[in-house]
């Protein structure tokens, strides 16, 4: 070490010794030597060894801050890192041994990070549950600040939701009254040479003794703590833009007297979010695009403005290309989004994957860029880094799960998506091939088999990763695509050759061509990225040359205006699928007419149940597969009557703007809801005797694969649990409300009634009892369920005042082929956890409604039919009528 400057040290006497100007400190195991000083005196005199030491070591204080301690717990920055093996990226991490310390430059001090946590790898016990390697389980905004009093460095847990001009009177007011709350302080171990970082040791948010950072297994629903001793820090990588961290973190879950052991590794990213956010985009709930919540106070308001930002990537073009852009020519971006291939995906699949992604290049020139999205896949050459979060992946999981999914990860300021992980389980082609089989196999040869050929998987892999990419990018699922296309339309080659699929969107889960027969020769059966998802894109990415997001509205609201009556460019927001509002937007559906594509379907079902054990057995082998397949026709049978069934008590449901002339709720016409009645009376209330084929009975049951194994569903029982969900949907609190206020604002005449709606259904279920005539089981069967329906619907609705509840049926079976199931911040949700945008409240107080009473009134109207008729029939038939008399008057306390 040089030092460059001369330093006088006081020895307590008159004279005082002068150190030379320039002269070497070498160490050695911790002595410090010192060669040569003068004292300005006449003779020579050698100073106390006390006196010396000081001086030397005040010296080494003063020439070189960061070696002294400004603090008596600071530690030697030298000798605390001698030892160390020093990573240089963002900024510097130094590992001794076991032990990580991060030297944080003062200028990041304030600076917003993002901390991005991810699964690496887990156990099998995790993975039966789809949590798999590339997971996004949490992020958060952290602030770093140096506490110089208690030479500690807080951690400050930031919501930047906020924002006010620096100008105005209430940014004081914005700034006390949402501050940043500490998460963790870091005791300050030593300064950096020119005392310009400080250095801490960061091992404890890491490793699983604290959970300010990462609290995975909160996280991930098993609500216990790392066991610390069996938890640590795998690795620490560093980059220019942010620093990697992968732990290995280990629990116990107990439940009753088993316990499993977890150990699951996890990867922390800690980015520097960009000093200037992007420019953000203001939502339009007409534009389906995952947003973040933004608040603008400003002393000209009235009232808070509240906005929601578009997520999206940042699509720019460069500065030299701007003038072109702006003329209408293709550019390309600054920076072009980029999906990098999982080595671990199996070869045959990833042209197809990389073909789905880049399929979005077509919409994004619609955006005025040319080379905007990519796909690669990695070589030993490749500049990457798996952990590293600024790169996008594709990541194959080694997984029973069937599904896949694409999320985002979002810099909350702007919605700028910083980077995305796209999950692709493997198992997902089960979910393929019974798509395929089901809905087209009797169409296509080809999509008949139980293993399909890897060319017409890789055609259905290429749709998913399409659409899962179309999440990437910013976009909800648009489930009102599908109802843009004519039913018959769909069965034309033409028409689907000219529009790419079954839908105007692959937002939509519009899924296979059902609709079309075998004799109309229809090719194009797969969804394809259509009209809509080039407008959507258009509209969230067009570069506009404005500064503020408030100027980009009037062109915003012109691109919408033009198409605004155009139904191939209308969005509908995805609904819980067990209680759909808008039946123009569902899950699995296809056409403009559900009652209509539904009957096609069922055509095409006839067709497909007598040649199951056909496809799906060969010479040898069980009827497993069979089985297999036999539920998901069935389960096939019931979508197709719970699109038919929305309709009724639907509305048609909008977001309208002044002047456009549009109504926000629309009842589902009259006559369309008395058809969708017939339907399901015809083919749904009662199953039809060719769906439960007796010869395929005597091979297998229906067969589904469960947690505990297969099981194998006999067909009685079966039937009674489908009965009993589509009739307590059918009467479902949340209908009747509906109906009742379309007939309180349409008026009556105008509206399919709840007391017409019921009236019809006790005319359908007892029609056998009201003409008198014998009932076999399965009439008997339709009775005990409607019965019981309405007596537990009702006790559920007055169970406040009840003393106790009778149970709903909770065996109900679920169609569990789905993919991405996304809430309103693109995470994975449930229905409950409000997939559905639009909160309309109809049930609040619903015991004080009409419901309950028009529910019991018609369990008095029975109860009289059975009164009549309880002496009539066999013994079986007789006993039923008793038996269900006994029900009703206890329910009622009619004894």
């Amino acid at each position: 070490m040089i030092l460059n400057k001369t330093s006088f040290f006081s020895t307590g006497k008159k004279h005082q010794i002068k150190l030379a100007d320039t002269f070497r400190i070498p160490f050695f195991t911790g002595l410090v030597c010192l060669f040569a000083f003068s004292v300005n005196a006449q003779t020579p005199k050698k100073l106390p060894k006390k006196i010396a030491k000081k001086a030397v070591a005040d010296t080494l204080k003063k020439k070189n801050p960061a070696d002294s301690t400004k603090g008596k717990d600071l530690k030697n920055y030298t000798e605390l890192l001698k030892k160390a093996k020093t990573l240089n990226g963002l900024f510097k991490v130094h590992q001794i041994e076991t032990d990580y310390y991060f030297e944080i430059p003062l200028k990041l001090m304030g600076k917003d990070f993002l901390i991005v946590n991810k699964i690496s790898s887990v156990p099998l016990a995790l993975n039966e549950f789809g949590l798999n390697k590339g997971i996004n389980y949490d992020n958060k905004v952290i602030r770093f600040s140096q506490n110089k009093l208690a030479k500690t460095v807080w951690v400050k847990s930031i919501v930047p939701q906020v924002e006010s001009p620096e100008g105005d009177a209430i940014t004081r007011s914005v700034k006390d009254n949402f501050v940043g709350s500490v998460i963790e302080s870091f005791k300050i171990e030593a300064y950096s040479p020119d005392s310009s970082a400080v250095v801490i040791k960061m091992n404890r948010v890491f490793d699983g003794t604290d959970k300010s950072f990462n609290d995975v297994f909160t996280d991930i629903g098993l609500g216990t703590a790392p066991k610390t001793s069996l938890s640590g820090i795998e690795h620490i990588k560093s980059f220019p833009e942010n620093i990697v961290v992968r732990a290995l973190l280990s629990t116990k879950v107990t439940e009753g007297r088993s316990s499993t052991p977890i150990s699951m590794a996890v990867t922390t990213n800690l980015l520097l979010l960009p000093e200037k956010p992007m420019k953000p985009r203001f939502a339009d709930d007409r534009v389906g695009f995952f947003t973040t919540p933004r608040w603008y106070f400003s002393d000209a308001q009235h009232k808070l403005e509240t906005r929601e930002l578009l997520t999206r990537w940042r699509m720019e073009p460069k500065p030299e290309d701007r003038a072109r852009y702006l003329k209408g020519e293709l550019v390309e971006p600054v920076k072009p989004i980029i999906f990098y291939i999982d080595p671990s995906t199996p070869v045959q699949w990833r042209k197809q994957i990389i073909a789905g992604v880049v399929d979005w290049q077509k919409a994004f020139e619609q955006a005025g860029f040319k080379n905007a999205i990519q796909a690669r896949e990695v070589t030993d050459t490749t500049d990457y880094d798996g952990d590293d979060i600024r790169y996008s992946e594709i990541t194959y999981a080694a997984s029973p799960k069937s599904n896949a999914m694409g999320p985002a990860v979002v810099d909350p300021r702007s919605g700028e998506i910083l980077e995305s992980d796209v999950i692709w389980w493997h198992n997902v082609m089960t979910s393929l091939n019974f798509w395929m089989r089901i809905q087209t196999g009797v169409i296509d040869p080809e999509a008949r088999k139980n293993k399909l050929s890897d060319e017409r998987m890789a055609h259905a892999i290429r749709f998913v990763s399409s659409h899962e990419i179309g999440h990437t990018l910013g976009l909800k699922h648009n489930m009102g695509s599908s109802f843009a296309f004519p039913v018959d339309s769909l069965r034309s080659p033409s028409f689907t050759k000219r529009m790419g699929g079954t839908a105007s969107s692959i937002m939509d889960y519009a899924r296979f061509n059902y609709v079309a027969q075998p004799e109309d020769k229809v090719t194009n059966i797969t969804p394809q990225i259509g009209l809509y998802d080039k407008y959507a894109i258009a509209w969230g990415y067009r570069w506009l040359d404005v500064e503020d997001p408030h100027q980009e509205l009037p062109v915003l609201k012109e691109w919408i205006k033009a198409h605004a009556n155009d139904p191939l460019y209308h969005y509908g927001e995805q609904q819980d699928s067990k209680n759909v509002i808008d039946p123009r937007a569902q899950s699995e559906d296809l056409g403009d007419d559900a009652v209509k594509a539904s009957q096609y379907g069922l055509a095409n079902l006839k067709r497909l149940v007598p040649q199951i054990s056909t496809w799906a057995s060969n010479e040898g082998e069980d009827y497993v597969q069979a089985g297999k397949l036999f539920m998901a026709a069935i389960f096939q049978w019931q979508t197709y009557a719970e699109h038919v069934m929305a309709n009724i008590g639907g509305l048609y449901l909008e977001n309208p703007v002044a002047g456009d002339h549009k109504d926000a709720y629309t009842p589902v016409p009259k006559a369309m809801q008395l058809k969708a009645l017939d339907f399901l009376k015809e083919q749904a209330i009662t199953a039809p005797e060719w769906l439960f084929d007796a010869a395929l009975l005597k091979k297998t049951f229906p067969i589904k694969e469960s947690p505990v194994g297969l099981v194998e569903y006999a067909p009685y029982n079966l039937k009674r649990e489908f009965q009993y969900g589509l009739l307590y949907s059918l009467v479902s609190q949340e209908r009747l409300l509906r109906m009742m206020e379309m007939e309180i604002m349409m008026g009556k005449e105008n509206v399919f009634t709840a007391s017409e709606l019921l009236k019809e259904l006790r005319g359908t279920v007892f029609a056998k009892t009201l003409n008198g005539k014998k009932l076999s089981v399965e009439d008997r069967m339709l009775e005990q369920n409607y019965v019981d329906v309405l007596l537990v619907s009702t006790d559920k609705m007055l169970e406040k005042i009840n003393k106790t509840a009778l149970q709903e049926n909770k065996l109900k079976l679920k169609n569990e082929l789905q993919l991405c199931d996304f809430g309103n911040d693109g995470k994975t949700a449930t229905a409950a956890e409000g997939t559905a945008l639009r909160n309309i409240q109809l049930n609040s107080m619903s015991r004080t409604s009409d419901v309950a009473a028009a529910k019991r009134g018609e369990l008095l109207q029975i109860v009289t039919l059975l009164e009549k008729n309880k002496g009539r029939g066999d013994d079986a038939t007789k006993g039923h009528y008793m038996d269900l008399i006994l029900r009703i008057r206890q329910s009622l306390k009619m004894n």
